[in-house]
């Protein structure tokens, strides 16, 4: 129907309508963009050998994803060359951002034949290398999500003297 200046309104034509309801419903349904979550990496960082034979060790935490975390917890073994492997009990507490790292700490007791395979690296001197590996799995909360989730993490590397440091070694 013609209004008063002479025009038909435009909202009032069926198609016009139908296009406009079903757009403005499309991009309601769109909500906020969730950032991809990847698998962290967990690596050692530092070992230092301390008197009475327990270890310091340095911990890397890794995220991977494209929003930060907050990583609670990190529950595994590190295994030393092809010796058996000691439990890992690590508590992360930290907000990691977007493909950033931070370190965690924690001391453990290794086994006999883990420190006499330092002892002997440390024989070497910074020529020396000793494999190791972690396994296990890491608690962290995504960013914009209420639940944390688990991920599976492995890691395999090299040990090397720190030239200068006595009993101080490091991964690559």
């Amino acid at each position: 129907m013609p209004e008063s200046n002479g025009m038909t309104s435009i909202v009032r034509h069926p198609l016009v309508r139908a296009v406009f309801v079903t757009g403005v419903a499309l991009l309601a349904g769109c909500g906020p963009a969730r950032k991809s979550v990847f698998p962290p990496s967990l690596t050692l960082q530092e070992v230092s050998a301390k008197p009475g034979g327990t270890w310091h060790v340095t911990l890397r935490v890794r995220n991977n994803s494209y929003g930060g975390m907050s990583f609670d917890i990190f529950q595994g073994t590190l295994r030393v060359g092809d010796l058996g492997a000691v439990l890992l009990d690590a508590k992360i507490d930290q907000d990691i951002p977007s493909f950033a790292a931070d370190v965690a700490t924690i001391d453990l007791l290794p086994t006999a034949e883990m420190s006499k395979a330092l002892a002997a690296l440390a024989a070497k001197g910074s020529a020396g290398a000793l494999p190791y590996s972690i396994d296990g799995h890491v608690t962290a909360t995504p960013e914009k999500e209420d639940k944390a989730q688990t991920f599976p993490v492995h890691g395999k590397n090299w040990l090397s003297p720190v030239p200068g440091i006595p009993d101080t070694y490091r991964s690559p």
